[in-house]
């Protein structure tokens, strides 16, 4: 069972004695409810008094926002508040990243499919999810909000329709959403370096908590002495309590004494003062502990871990060689390197495929680095021919007997994928880009991302040098086609096909013609529109009739020119 502290499962055993009563209630815990909270790698410290007060808060308005700098713990603390929570909203809690979305457009989407609602065409997504929730119980946890900000009206739309429905967002900015209420995420209690309390009580400050079990996560011997409690807690008073900074610092222990830590802190943050005038102080002290982490690495962990930021949502060790090419370096030295440093985090995938992966706050940072160094474009270029050889790869698997399988794998590299084709789309990367929607809009309909994927297919058919590519576009012309069709966008679909059909026909490709005429088949028999609504008449049933025969025709004369050592009849 998954308790609230949010680690992993724990084997709980019910004692029945012989004598004593042996029913109890349900057990609570976080399975009790619908959720989708994901399980953390490390302990959570302190924040009691926050927890409470935001649920204090969620208790008097629907929707708050936790704000703050990357790095101060937001996410963190919403988990743990939802967690607290989980027996308040009996539909269920659902965690929704925003981290790998940037169009605004998408986020509701977003929402719907963490809360199991696909897009399956039909209704738009916000009708859909506004009806779902309608007289639902649930909580939505909504992290990362600040570079989807545009999407703040809709967050009000979604609290009007559902009134039983609360939302808790991360963001580094509010959302000035009419009755938002605001919480600022403070840092963890420090002490004060110049007044210690008596060495036992140190601990009782949740920095020095942090700093202690991060430290032995490195060094499992590590403990507060006499020695080296100053130099402890003036780390954490310098890093203001910020709990991604101490972190940082934690993972130096391996190398260095908490004493030369705070010496060679103390010279980062003095370099910090002179530049970034423009960052709350905050903001400045945690990229003053990422600058002071980066700048002892060598220069191999700093190429590595430059070119990491072209990643969105973490990488497989094959996707980071491949993309992340140097004959000079070992990468996975590098990411060891990286790993052990806590600039990089190591988790599980699909098939428990070894992944690694950055937060938000050091990717940005990272990014400036790689833009520096001149190399962003070059690996981009690398990132997205990587991302597209997977992808159609995968393509034909996903209509096999394990899709399910290829399915969660695409799941899970969806935003390196997103990545990819706005990378392609950006940079006039035509074939790149409409090759990546051929080979991703089966993923798109199966795992219900419609709207996205048409939006992506129509972008990369319209750009400027699309019919340069004939074959190309048909096979985009094709996937936009099909996810208008399953959209019920008869209309639109038939549009798509039409100008296949015709490119089809150009190119000579006779097996191209009869798939297009047998899908516009389809598309007429279940005609419908951009509402939703499907409508059989006869014109369209006749017209559908006079394709499917035509396309019929077709197929029998590729039969009988390439398979006339088999008899008709199998082609019929």
């Amino acid at each position: 069972h998954r308790l609230r502290d949010l680690d992993t499962g724990e084997e709980i055993s019910q004692l029945v004695i012989e004598g004593l009563p042996s029913e109890f209630p349900p057990i609570r815990t976080l399975d009790a409810t619908p959720n989708n909270l994901p399980i953390q790698a490390t302990a959570f410290f302190g924040r009691e008094e926050q927890i409470a007060d935001v649920v204090e808060q969620l208790g008097a308005a629907r929707l708050v926002t936790l704000t703050g700098p990357g790095g101060t713990g937001k996410t963190r603390l919403s988990l743990q508040v939802a967690a607290s929570l989980i027996g308040r909203y009996s539909d269920g809690v659902f965690f929704v990243q925003l981290g790998p979305i940037t169009p605004a457009d998408l986020v509701v989407p977003a929402i719907a499919h963490e809360v199991g609602l696909p897009d399956r065409g039909g209704s738009k997504p916000m009708e859909r999810l506004q009806a779902h929730l309608r007289e639902r119980r649930t909580l939505l946890v909504l992290d990362n909000f600040e570079q989807v900000i545009d999407a703040a009206p809709a967050v009000g739309e979604l609290l009007a329709a559902a009134p039983a429905t609360s939302i808790l967002v991360t963001s580094r900015s509010p959302l000035h959403v009419y009755g938002e209420r605001e919480y600022p995420v403070p840092p963890l209690d420090v002490p004060n370096p110049r007044d210690l309390p008596p060495l036992g009580e140190l601990s009782q400050y949740d920095s020095v908590a942090l700093f202690v079990d991060r430290a032995r996560a490195a060094v499992p011997s590590f403990t507060i002495t006499n020695e080296n409690a100053p130099a402890v807690a003036e780390i954490c008073f310098r890093l203001d309590g910020l709990p991604l900074a101490i972190e940082l610092a934690a993972a130096r222990v391996k190398l260095l004494s908490p004493e030369a830590i705070l010496e060679r802190l103390g010279r980062s943050m003095a370099l910090l003062a002179g530049g970034a005038r423009d960052l709350p102080a905050r903001q400045q002290t945690l990229r003053g502990a990422i600058a002071w982490s980066h700048d002892m690495l060598d220069e191999g962990d700093r190429k590595i871990f430059a070119a990491l930021s072209t990643f969105v949502g973490g990488a497989s060790l094959d996707a980071i060689e491949s993309v992340c090419t140097d004959p000079e370096l070992d990468v996975f030295e590098c990411l060891e390197s990286l790993v052990d440093k806590s600039l990089v985090r190591r988790s599980e995938g699909v098939d428990g495929e070894v992944r690694f992966s950055m937060l938000e706050t050091i990717r940005e940072f990272a990014r400036e680095r790689l833009v520096e160094r001149g190399k962003a474009e070059e690996l981009s270029e690398s990132h997205a021919a990587w991302y597209l050889a997977l992808a159609e790869r995968v393509q034909p698997e996903i209509m096999g007997g394990e899709k399910g399988r290829w399915l969660d794998l695409l799941d899970q590299e969806h935003g390196n994928l997103r990545a990819a084709l706005a990378w392609a789309i950006d940079a006039g990367e035509v074939e790149t880009a409409m090759r990546l929607v051929s080979a991703l809009w089966r993923f798109w309909q199966m795992r219900g991302h419609l709207a996205e994927g048409l939006g992506q297919a129509s972008a990369a058919i319209g750009m400027a040098d699309a019919e340069q590519y004939p074959e190309c576009l048909a096979h985009a012309l094709d996937a936009a086609g099909g996810l208008a069709y399953w959209m019920a966008d008869g209309e639109a679909a038939a549009t798509f096909y039409e100008r296949e059909l015709g490119i089809q026909r150009q190119l000579g490709n006779r097996a191209g013609e009869a798939w297009v005429l047998y899908s516009l088949a389809f598309t007429d028999m279940y005609w419908g529109t951009a509402s939703g609504v499907y409508a059989f008449d006869p014109e369209h049933l006749a017209q559908a009739r006079s394709r499917m025969q035509e396309a019929v025709k077709i197929y029998r004369e590729i039969a009988t020119h390439t398979y006339d050592h088999l008899p008709l009849d199998t082609f019929s």
